[in-house]
């Protein structure tokens, strides 16, 4: 176990390591010039008090705080091993909400207290992929727990012009000060209550295809090489399987104390 991840077990760490990280994407977002593209349908929701569900890449966690409507509750769902608490953690300094649980390990309660926070009209944030992967594959629970709210989904991904991309199963961006980025939002994704198997199934293939489009568009507008989703097949335990090792950019072996607190890795 490395230094940091036994010195994380530590609350008073924890505490410190997560407030820095939130004072680093702070300091990325004032230095940078962001602009943001299609939000005509997340704002329309925002204003008129619907609920959606915001989904994400993993790898695309760490700016995500700044795509987001702060007058409007949402609701992240977390995994419930210690990299989650330390993400949970750091979101909270963006007036960011929690909910524990995975695919694997409280599940259902988590299933249970999304649904409740949908039906008081809030909103709720997924990374379909996380926590361990395969990147870029979407797990089922987001299309079901659409389909069981009645609420769309809304992808959303970010580009950066200076980043690193860690060597971690994401491919986690780091992104740079300094720079120029951009949010991207797609289009709503609907779930039918009505919904059958294959429906379903479609529902999340369109869900990863539009994730991996918007993290493609937006690399390629900050001139960055777009991050390839992993090659393993979908529906594999995101808590069990992790991505194939692949090339990282340069001088991305090391795992900065910003990636680590955000991921646990």
């Amino acid at each position: 176990m490395s230094l940091f991840k036994r010195l994380a077990r530590y609350d008073a760490t924890r505490r410190v390591v997560c407030w820095g990280v939130a004072q680093y994407i702070r300091l990325v977002r004032r230095t940078g010039a962001w602009s943001v593209r299609n939000d005509a349908v997340p704002k329309r929701l925002w204003s008129e008090g619907k609920p959606f569900i915001l989904a994400f890449w993993h790898g695309r966690l760490l700016m995500m705080p700044y795509c987001w409507d702060r007058r409007v509750t949402i609701h992240m769902l977390i995994s419930q091993h210690v990299d989650g608490q330390l993400i949970a953690r750091t979101v909270s300094h963006f007036g960011i909400s929690t909910v524990a649980g995975s695919s694997s390990k409280g599940g259902s309660g988590a299933l249970r207290r999304i649904l409740a926070a949908l039906k008081a009209g809030d909103c709720v944030g997924f990374t379909p992929d996380g926590p361990r992967g395969p990147r870029g594959r979407a797990s089922a629970g987001i299309v079901n727990a659409a389909r069981l709210a009645g609420v769309p989904i809304l992808p959303c991904s970010f580009g950066i012009t200076r980043r690193r991309v860690l060597g971690s199963w994401d491919r986690f961006v780091l992104a740079l000060p300094f720079a120029r980025g951009v949010f991207l939002w797609g289009d709503p994704i609907e779930v039918p209550r009505g919904s059958d198997p294959a429906a379903l199934e479609r529902a999340r293939l369109t869900v990863e295809q539009s994730l991996n489009r918007l993290g493609r568009e937006a690399d390629l507008l900050c001139g960055t090489a777009p991050i390839e989703p992993d090659s393993a097949p979908a529906g594999l335990n995101e808590d069990e399987t992790a991505g194939d090792p692949a090339p990282a950019e340069p001088d991305a072996d090391a795992t900065p104390p910003a990636r680590a607190a955000m991921t646990g890795s």
